[in-house]
């Protein structure tokens, strides 16, 4: 983790984050308190949905808790390395709460579709958006 996140992270959940996948096939870390609702939330949907099921499995079921070390590194089980495609350049993108991790290639693409918003791509709920 950057170094400028490591203490919030410490102070926050005392380095203890959860790793989970993303359907956008990248990685998502919380800060362990930050997870809890998420998880009761999800839980809290009924699995006679195919489509909630599916999410469910997803998202808790892929769920690794793991802890910084005093380096501020944390360790990704194979199946989440796997899964996000992740070799060795990596980009690390904070989003509010939580992080997404993603494969260097990926996360280009995603910039690619990102711009295609300058061309008159831009959905109907950021009509009027200013930055």
């Amino acid at each position: 983790m950057p170094a400028k996140y490591r203490d919030a992270l410490l102070s926050r959940s005392e380095g203890r984050l959860i790793v989970t996948a993303d359907p956008s096939k990248c990685l998502l870390i919380y800060p362990f308190p930050d997870w809890e609702p998420i998880e009761q939330k999800l839980n809290g949907l009924s699995s006679f949905n195919p489509q909630t099921r599916a999410l469910q499995r997803l998202l808790v079921g892929m769920a690794s808790d793991t802890e910084m070390d005093g380096a501020g590194r944390i360790l990704l089980s194979a199946p989440l390395r796997q899964f996000a495609g992740l070799d060795k350049n990596v980009v690390l993108v904070g989003q509010c709460g939580k992080f997404e991790l993603w494969d260097e290639g990926q996360w280009n693409v995603q910039l690619d579709q990102a711009l295609l918003f300058q061309s008159g791509g831009l959905p109907p709920e950021l009509e009027g958006f200013s930055l």
